[in-house]
């Protein structure tokens, strides 16, 4: 089993023994693994705090990213878990979500939780995705 370690460049550094994505060959197939992912600059301030479409938006593009450095996207998505801090806001969210997941119709959970590790962000999203190798 062959593993690489994703992160793009020009991303927040890791806070600690973890990396923002995993690819994983697995027989004829790639899977790959992103870290929830927060509306975080690379400089860790909070992208657009309280504008939750603002930061969806930002974290999505971050998702994309991620999966792109292992030559995967987000149509290869087939699980999303997304954690916010305002359940109340799920419509924004989800209108968000439905466009970046048009193709790949994942399977999908959505929570509320207290707070995020980093103040001003309230969204996290994390994803697995497959695709067969080329």
């Amino acid at each position: 089993m062959q593993k690489q370690y994703l992160h793009p460049k020009n991303f927040t550094q890791t806070l600690g023994s973890y990396s923002h994505g995993i690819k994983i060959e697995v027989g004829d197939s790639e899977m790959f693994f992103v870290t929830g992912q927060i509306a975080m600059d690379k400089e860790g301030n909070a992208v657009a705090p309280d504008d939750i479409i603002q930061q969806t938006e930002f974290v999505f593009q971050n998702i994309q990213k991620i999966l792109q450095e292992g030559g995967s996207s987000l149509d290869d998505v087939v699980k999303a878990v997304i954690y916010v801090t305002d359940i109340s806001k799920f419509k924004e969210i989800s209108t968000v979500r439905n466009k970046y997941f048009a193709n790949a119709k994942p399977v999908s959970t959505l929570v509320e939780i207290s707070k995020t590790v980093k103040k001003g962000c309230d969204i996290e999203i994390e994803v697995i995705a497959i695709k067969k190798k080329k």
